[in-house]
C-alpha cells in the first residue's frame, strides 16, 4: 500500500489555519489555544501543531469564540470531551493531586540525598 493512502481525503476546517476577522476575537481564541494540548503530539499546544485533530481544534475553537462563547466555557467543554490531559494545566483533583505532589516530593527527597552526601564527606 502506498503512504498516499493514509493521508485524509477531507480538507481541513475553514477556520483550522483561517484568522478571524475581528483582532480582538482572534487574540482570545490565539490565547485560548496555547493552553490547550494537542492529543496527538503530546508536547505542543493546538496553536503550534500541524497534526490534523489540532487544526480541528483550532478551527472548533475559532468557532465558538466566533458565536460569542466565552474562552472559559470552551475550555470545559474540551476538559469534559477530552479529560484533564488536554489543558496544560490540570486542575487539582483526586486523579491529578500526584503530579502535582511529585515534584515537590522529588525535590524533597533530592534535598535529603545532597544533605546526606554532604555529611559523609565532612565526617
Amino acid at each position: 500500500m502506498s503512504p498516499a493512502f493514509a493521508q485524509p481525503i477531507t480538507p481541513p476546517a475553514h477556520y483550522a489555519n483561517v484568522q478571524l476577522a475581528d483582532p480582538a476575537k482572534e487574540a482570545s481564541a490565539r490565547a485560548l489555544m496555547e493552553t490547550l494540548r494537542c492529543l496527538v503530539c503530546q508536547g505542543q499546544s493546538i496553536a503550534d501543531s500541524d497534526a490534523d485533530m489540532a487544526a480541528d481544534m483550532r478551527a472548533l475553537v475559532r468557532e465558538r469564540i466566533e458565536r460569542g462563547e466565552k474562552p472559559a466555557s470552551i475550555r470545559d467543554w474540551l476538559i469534559a470531551r477530552y479529560g484533564d490531559y488536554v489543558t496544560y494545566d490540570p486542575p487539582l483533583s483526586g486523579l491529578t493531586w500526584p503530579l502535582w505532589l511529585a515534584p515537590i516530593l522529588l525535590l524533597g527527597i533530592g534535598g535529603w540525598i545532597a544533605r546526606s552526601s554532604f555529611r559523609r564527606r565532612t565526617r
